[in-house]
């Protein structure tokens, strides 16, 4: 079968920027800047990260055609066990490979051994789990309406070319030219998605990268900036643009593309920053003097707005009925509000904290509760979970 593949150019060492790219750099940098004010201003560098993590990973993951929902995931991990279906058992490795790949980029520098590990970790349990870590040795494609690279929309470099583009994309991450930090990030999640040296995987770990980079060069003291969402709602231009730089060299559109990007979500994760700090405050001042364990409950909806008496049982180490007090505590305060999930002869029942679960999914409490309800209740609690909780 004879095709044509696609090289890429190597790395730049310079590259002069238009006065659009320009505007748009000073844009991302300002909106990245009061972004990382406001996580200075977390007396708990680890608040908020878990809502965030769990948002991104979907994200990433809808761009490659996922149906997995945000309550999914947020329920799977109040149950308590390892998801048991496909979906939500890729959300929870790519959590995994995102949280390792945080620790790892404080403490070493970021190279395609590293990125390998967290590919090994995002293919752990997938029907590719063989492929995890290892670079291809067979042609991929994409956009081919009959399945044949002769006739694809594009085509990675292969064999030794792909592993020379790998050489020239390690040594420009490894010792950067003299480039602003955004350009060489957007540059460096270009290229990893055009030679796309992974037979699965390729996307999300290009999105993980940019994290990743940008935590290693100090840009992002706290991980709060995910750009997946974004390229999420604009999925055909996303692509497009990557594309157009292949076909046509069209470079400044794709820069301005992502630094666009990383202004909107860097405001995006400050405004649902300072309303979920502020929601917090807010249950913290109204239980102050309180006697019970409610305001160590509530701090539990901020990592998971979704509570289980299971959950809150071994978070703070109280019994089954004293996690129930705790809960019926925060309902009757309007702060919770119970969701059951029947299987068999007996049932499991969640508990969603509404207005922290709007600020974190840009969904309406009102009404949530009765379409949920609806559709929980036709689900198995074991097709979430592959447990009994």
């Amino acid at each position: 079968m004879g095709f044509s593949w696609f090289q890429p150019a190597p790395m730049p060492q310079s590259l002069p920027l238009e006065n659009e790219t320009i505007m748009a750099l000073s844009d991302a940098e300002a909106a990245l800047g009061r972004l990382n004010g406001v996580a200075r201003r977390l007396r708990e560098p680890d608040l908020l990260l878990r809502p965030y993590a769990v948002r991104e990973a979907l994200a990433s993951a809808r761009i490659e055609g996922t149906q997995a929902r945000l309550t999914d995931v947020f329920q799977a991990e109040a149950a308590g066990a390892e998801p048991a279906y496909g979906d939500l058992r890729d959300l929870h490795a790519h959590l995994r490979a995102a949280e390792h790949g945080v620790r790892e980029v404080r403490s070493r520098r970021l190279d395609l051994e590293l990125l390998l590990q967290l590919h090994a970790m995002l293919m752990h349990g997938s029907t590719r789990t063989a492929s995890g870590g290892r670079l291809r040795d067979q042609p991929v494609w994409i956009g081919s309406p009959t399945d044949r690279p002769d006739n694809a929309v594009f085509v990675p470099p292969i064999g030794q070319a792909m592993h020379d583009s790998l050489a020239d994309f390690e040594a420009f991450l490894l010792r950067p030219p003299r480039l602003p930090t955004l350009v060489r990030c957007a540059l460096l999640h270009y290229q990893f998605l055009t030679i796309h040296p992974l037979l699965d995987g390729n996307g999300r770990i290009g999105r993980l990268l940019v994290l990743l980079f940008l935590i290693q060069e100090e840009r992002l003291p706290v991980p709060l900036l995910y750009l997946s969402a974004y390229f999420e709602r604009h999925r055909v231009e996303y692509y497009d643009r990557l594309q157009a730089v292949r076909e046509k060299g069209r470079i400044q559109e794709w820069l301005q593309f992502f630094l666009t990007a990383v202004s909107a979500q860097a405001d995006d994760a400050m405004q649902r920053a300072d309303s979920l700090l502020t929601l917090r405050e807010q249950y913290r001042s109204e239980l102050a003097g309180n006697r019970s364990r409610a305001s160590e409950a509530i701090e539990l909806v901020f990592d998971n707005p979704i509570l289980t008496t299971r959950l809150v049982r071994s978070s703070l180490g109280v019994t089954n009925q004293g996690a129930l007090n705790l809960i019926r505590h925060l309902e009757g305060r309007g702060w919770l509000s119970k969701l059951e999930v029947r299987q068999g002869r007996g049932g499991s029942v969640f508990w969603l904290a509404p207005q922290v679960y709007a600020v974190i999914s840009d969904e309406p409490a009102e009404g949530y509760r009765e379409r949920e309800a609806s559709e929980l209740s036709t689900q198995s609690t074991e097709s979430l979970t592959g447990v009994r909780n």
